[in-house]
């Protein structure tokens, strides 16, 4: 399964649980390593805390699909989380050491249960279905994977207009749209196709074309497709940043600059994802959070400046010419 908004792919977790206090079980006591610790540094401590509790519940649902298994022992494994997760929000957290810190954020937050349902729905997905026919049942996918995990930090970044649960939903979505151009061979070589198979037909692409490459100029357009879709979504998702508290803006902000510097770096290589997997350098991620902790951003949309930067050759994601 891939990231949302948290940012729960290729990062790590481990727990050692010592103290039963909600949210210091995570953080204060228990030992926690994120990469995306960074730029939740700049948000107030008691979010930080929320976000860590959300992040340690997706990453064992996470772990559950992409573990080492028979696909009953995986549907029995979500199922108890579903459970477990029913029994928390109804004030049972006996069910695994994260589940006090877990509870206690959902109520401290407010933030509706079944979201968490449908990231589990997601992950149920991924054990059943390998290719998607259409955009529109990718798009549910990425709902459930994604988009729950934006709306799920939007309670906890904190905002006031009722349009901003769809613009963190859209954002989400672009996160993942990006992770699944990025992840094209990876995937493959798991059996899942995430194109929608009627955009491989429409550009007369053979699903065996995504293991290795070649890079021909029908995979090419392809992925610029894809690519031009995903920015469609970053451009309504970023209308998010203004909306959310000030204290969580410029988190928010590194986080849609670094995804979008993802999809920004796969156009610069001319969409070639099968000869490395395209990341950002720690140089770079780390301009982009001294940009934001010092309030050197945009708090509109980020797709500003990748406008500027496609015009400009030798542009980065930084803004600045390369070199």
């Amino acid at each position: 399964m891939h990231a949302g908004c948290c940012h729960v792919d290729q990062d790590h977790l481990r727990l050692t649980v010592q103290t039963h206090d909600p949210l210091a079980q995570l953080v204060r006591s228990q030992e926690i390593r994120l990469e995306s610790g960074g730029r939740w540094r700049m948000l107030p401590s008691a979010k930080r805390d929320a976000l860590c509790a959300l992040y340690a519940f997706m990453r064992l649902v996470d772990d559950v699909s992409d573990s080492v298994g028979s696909l009953s022992d995986k549907q029995r494994g979500l199922a108890r989380w579903r459970a477990a997760l029913d029994a928390a929000v109804a004030g049972d957290v006996s069910g695994h050491p994260i589940l006090p810190a877990f509870a206690d954020t959902i109520n401290r937050f407010h933030i509706p249960p079944r979201y968490f349902h449908d990231l589990i729905s997601g992950a149920e997905m991924d054990l059943t279905v390998s290719n998607y026919a259409t955009f529109e049942r990718l798009r549910e996918y990425c709902y459930r994977v994604a988009g729950t995990v934006g709306l799920t930090c939007l309670h906890v970044f904190g905002y006031d207009d009722p349009h901003a649960p769809d613009l963190a939903e859209k954002l989400g979505i672009a996160f993942q749209l990006t992770n699944i151009l990025r992840d094209v061979p990876k995937d493959y070589e798991m059996g899942r196709i995430y194109l929608p198979q009627e955009d491989l037909e429409k550009f007369g692409v053979r699903p065996e074309e995504l293991a290795r490459g070649p890079l021909t100029p029908a995979v090419r357009d392809l992925f610029a497709f894809e690519a031009g879709r995903a920015w469609s979504f970053y451009r309504e998702g970023a209308k998010l940043i203004p909306d959310v508290h000030s204290d969580a803006r410029a988190a928010l902000w590194a986080l849609a600059r670094i995804y979008s510097g993802l999809l920004l770096r796969i156009e610069a290589r001319g969409y070639d994802v099968f000869s490395e997997r395209v990341r950002l350098s720690t140089p770079e991620k780390t301009g982009i959070l001294l940009r934001a902790r010092f309030g050197w951003y945009s708090q509109h949309n980020v797709i500003e400046e990748r406008d500027r930067d496609r015009r400009r050759p030798g542009g980065t994601v930084l803004g600045r010419r390369a070199g």
